[in-house]
């Protein structure tokens, strides 16, 4: 088991349904989370399918086994002349470490003998020149860590489902980690993966940036996923605890977290005046691994962890995702997909009066008739209730309700 690649079938259905296709295959997300793997699985797909090994070139630019050319037009000759008779599919793994790569990936793009896949581990990978050079011609696949069913594939399935949900929760669904067995190890190889990204992506786009301000604010951010913020509670919030940061300061050191898929920032929705509000934003974390390492917590704050767990897996189903507002209530997400917006509320358990009351309350307020759930822990008193949904979380987390 230790070195079988764990199924993702979703993100391997996007690649089959792009395949051939004239764009730009773009697969972005987190260090670590697993794009290099799904890659590898989608080349043994095409091998099975019958492509030939000549048609198939795949480079990885943080891979140590082999040195490739790093400057652009070197690069473009030595992938061309690797090139077969017929379609190449050409795979480019952390290609921001190519100079001025989006002249390559552009000139890949317009051969016809060409289906080109690229990736990269932070935001700012597509929000510069190869955004403009390539508008309309590339499609964005964003990866995320294991979702817990693919955590459990990797868990083997052996444990009581309770115990390995309790273990995702608390050390995340990076890929690596799903398959280590002990606290200490988990915990080193997730401050490992954090200072790469720190050294190697925020240190090299910021050098300014003070380093040990940026875990500070990630820690911060940790320790309080799901409560709504600002960039000025952000500031407030280090300063008091001994480092003065102003709000603008702190935005930008939010605005690496971000770039870099260490965490999310989830904007609020007025669902009664249908817009979007500019203010007072959550943020949820990349993979609730890094509070276990930033924080230390394998007990407590288990409300938040399941927000947060939730928040990841509306994000591989839906479009995108808001926290939404219903006159003075709260939904905790209001989840957009092609057929109209979900509304979902996020509870340990109901099974208090008092609890379901609070929980379904803000549901009810809503006046459409789109789909409206609450997810929580419960075994029992799960069904419908005056049109509200209540699912046991774990269910709908594996896709059985």
């Amino acid at each position: 088991m230790k070195n079988e690649l764990v199924d993702r079938p979703v993100y391997l259905d996007w690649l089959s349904r792009w395949k051939d296709r004239d764009v730009i295959k773009v697969a972005t997300g987190l260090r670590r989370c697993g794009k290099s793997s799904v890659l590898e699985l989608f080349r043994r797909q095409l091998y099975a399918d019958g492509v030939s090994d000549s048609n198939i070139l795949s480079i990885n630019f943080e891979s140590w086994e082999e040195e490739y050319p790093l400057a652009a037009r070197e690069l473009y000759r030595y992938i061309v002349q690797r090139l077969a008779p017929g379609t190449n599919y050409v795979f480019l793994d952390e290609v921001q470490h190519v100079q001025e790569f989006e002249r390559v990936v552009d000139a890949l793009h317009v051969r016809e003998d060409v289906d080109l896949y690229i990736t990269g581990s932070n935001a700012f990978f597509l929000s510069g020149e190869l955004a403009t050079l390539l508008t309309g011609r590339y499609v964005e696949l964003r990866m995320l860590p294991f979702s817990f069913a693919e955590y459990r594939s990797a868990r083997g399935g052996e444990e009581r489902i309770e115990d390995t949900f309790n273990r995702y929760l608390t050390y995340g669904g990076m890929p690596f980690a799903a398959r280590l067995d002990d606290a200490q190890s988990i915990s080193d190889y997730l401050g490992g993966v954090f200072n790469t990204v720190l050294v190697e992506d925020v240190a090299a786009r910021h050098p300014r940036m003070d380093m040990r301000a940026f875990r500070d604010l990630t820690s911060f951010i940790a320790d309080n996923v799901g409560n709504i913020t600002s960039r000025k509670r952000v500031a407030a919030g280090l300063t008091q605890a001994g480092m003065k940061t102003s709000p603008a300061t702190a935005g930008a050191y939010l605005d690496a977290l971000m770039e870099n898929y260490l965490a999310f920032k989830v904007g609020r929705y007025d669902l009664k005046g249908r817009e979007y509000l500019e203010t007072l934003e959550k943020y949820y974390l990349g993979d609730l691994g890094f509070r276990f390492w930033l924080l230390g917590k394998e007990q407590g704050d288990l409300g938040r962890r399941l927000e947060n767990a939730v928040y990841l897996e509306l994000l591989r189903r839906y479009r995108v995702v808001y926290v939404g507002k219903v006159g003075a209530a709260e939904v905790d997400f209001v989840a957009m997909g092609d057929g109209g917006p979900a509304y979902f509320q996020v509870a340990q358990t109901v099974l208090d009066e008092s609890t379901r009351k609070r929980e379904f309350a803000p549901l009810e307020a809503i006046s459409d008739n789109y789909p409206k759930t609450v997810l929580t822990l419960d075994r029992v008193g799960v069904g419908d209730y005056r049109g509200i949904r209540h699912v046991n979380v774990i269910d709908w987390m594996l896709g059985e309700a």
